[in-house]
């Protein structure tokens, strides 16, 4: 447990010293808030008609739900290039034989470079969280909305996290680890799209393999365990895939 907490604090450490992890949060913090801005507007405009309305949705469903939603769609852009070089670099540097020789597993290695990356996107939800929480000093939010809404968020950015890592672990070189983690995110996204076009039986299967579908329930404020269990087993998955690859470099070298 020290082996992974010491590489998980190393690998935070890495991140802010970083220009590229500072320039990225910036840029994201600016893109979200000028949406947030945006939706926030749209809502003051649209308050008049909202207010002659029996049931009319509230400031979460029209300012936060969205603000969260596109969060989603960017952080699923950027984030490749924060996990492209959790792996590849070490590979690049040839230091991953000095991690070899230290009391510490693959396991503990795999996860120990996960939760540096997972500690970092959990900051950036902080400090998305804080837009849409803003608007408690004015108004009432749906808090169940809200919260469900953030769960989601962060079972997104940690799905992310685990493809990064392991895409990571599959080359030396960084850029390659980007592309190759935005083309299976872009895959994914491809495969939300896609299950529209399709019959019923290819629409409940493609659908499935899609994380964005699901995510959309949970910012809703519809919570699924089945949904919840889904994210787990993707993580699961490529952070065993990520310790097999790691597993295997070590016993080549």
């Amino acid at each position: 447990m020290n082996g992974i907490m010491t590489i998980a604090a190393r690998e935070l450490r890495s991140m802010f010293l970083s220009p590229l992890a500072w320039t990225i949060l910036a840029v994201v913090q600016l893109i979200l808030a000028y949406f947030f801005l945006l939706y926030l507007d749209q809502f003051a405009t649209l308050q008049p008609q909202l207010g002659q309305m029996e049931t009319s949705p509230g400031v979460t469903e029209l300012v936060a739900r969205p603000v969260l939603d596109t969060a989603g769609i960017v952080l699923l852009l950027v984030a490749p290039m924060l996990t492209m070089r959790l792996l590849s670099e070490e590979l690049r540097n040839q230091t991953l034989p000095l991690l070899f020789s230290a009391p510490v597993s693959m396991t503990e290695i795999i996860l120990g470079k996960y939760l540096g990356i997972v500690g970092f996107f959990m900051l950036v939800l902080l400090m998305i969280a804080l837009m849409p929480l803003s608007l408690y000093s004015g108004t009432s939010l749906d808090t169940g909305m809200l919260f469900s809404g953030f769960m989601g968020l962060a079972l997104l950015l940690s799905s992310i996290a685990a493809v990064g890592l392991f895409m990571s672990s599959l080359t030396a070189q960084p850029t390659v680890a980007a592309i190759s983690t935005f083309g299976v995110l872009l895959l994914l996204w491809i495969l939300d799209a896609a299950s529209s076009t399709g019959g019923d039986t290819t629409t409940s299967v493609v659908a499935y393999r899609s994380f964005l579908r699901h995510y959309q329930p949970l910012l809703k404020g519809a919570f699924n365990s089945a949904d919840v269990a889904y994210y787990l087993l993707f993580i699961t998955t490529f952070l065993v895939l990520a310790i097999r690859r790691l597993d295997s470099y070590r016993l080549q070298h």
